[in-house]
């Protein structure tokens, strides 16, 4: 009987590849056809375009644990194609109550040994990487439900992520309130990479070496927009992950949580 589980990790990425591959393909085949009627290009569509300060609060054990980032801001959606903050993508099916798209976003986290503390200034660097994947909403009465499938393409991690979703929208004159939570699921390779130990680097520094495991974590996101007028906008964020043992384990880590506060300000050509 074929396992995948016995295959190397090279051998599985070409696996799991050709699969995605061939699923993008079926379905991009499908989305012409009925039940799903796609909705048309809006040409009116509206680009959105600004700068974004994240506080990135780090479950690292970090002599700063705060790292203050500036990034630029996208928004658009034709229906066809979209870009959103650091994920853009494009639409394979979007009839108003379905959405599948291929997408590619920044991803992982961030390791600076030189601002570590302890020993652990020994230790390797870790970096943000770029995944790649699939994504499928629901809309319903209640909210939205979105179940999300990437994997690594720098190889950073080589690892796999999967993300499920709730999500809902509230809107008051100008402030429109997207409340989300959910969790999600990382490999044991995406975990080894930003949270394990080698034991290289532990007989280097003397750091304790420690291998992960695949893990679950619950998540809550709240984001914010504000219309001041026709053309300026106001955007906030705050998202917040619980670590389970599988990465609060490690002897990187002194938090049990990751979390994010973002604000933004944007213009509307």
């Amino acid at each position: 009987m074929f396992k995948l589980a016995a295959l190397s990790n090279n051998a599985k990425r070409t696996v799991l590849g050709t699969l995605t591959a061939t699923a993008l393909l079926s379905v991009a085949s499908l989305s012409s056809a009925a039940p799903f009627k796609n909705l048309p290009a809006d040409q009116d569509a509206v680009l959105s375009v600004g700068v974004n300060v994240m506080a990135v609060n780090s479950a690292y054990d970090m002599d700063d644990n705060t790292e203050i980032r500036v990034l630029p801001g996208v928004f658009y959606d034709n229906n066809q194609f979209y870009a959103r903050g650091a994920q853009a993508g494009a639409y394979l099916i979007n009839d108003g109550t379905n959405q599948l798209s291929a997408y590619a976003q920044l991803d992982g986290n961030k390791f600076d040994p030189d601002d570590a503390n302890g020993a652990l200034q020994g230790l390797d660097k870790r970096k943000i990487s770029a995944a790649a994947g699939l994504t499928y909403l629901r809309r319903t009465p209640i909210g939205g439900f979105r179940l999300q499938v990437a994997a690594d393409v720098l190889d950073r991690s080589g690892g796999n992520t999967a993300r499920l979703t709730y999500l809902a929208r509230i809107t008051k004159d100008k402030l429109t309130v997207y409340p989300s939570f959910g969790f999600e699921y990382h490999d044991a390779d995406y975990n080894e990479y930003y949270y394990g130990v080698s034991d290289k680097e532990s007989a280097k520094t003397g750091v304790e070496a420690y291998t992960s495991n695949s893990s679950l974590n619950p998540y809550i996101n709240i984001s914010a927009n504000y219309d001041f007028n026709e053309r300026w906008a106001g955007f906030a964020n705050q998202s917040l992950s619980y670590l389970p043992n599988e990465q609060y384990d490690s002897p990187m880590v002194d938090s049990r949580t990751d979390a994010t506060t973002t604000l933004g300000l944007l213009y509307k050509f």
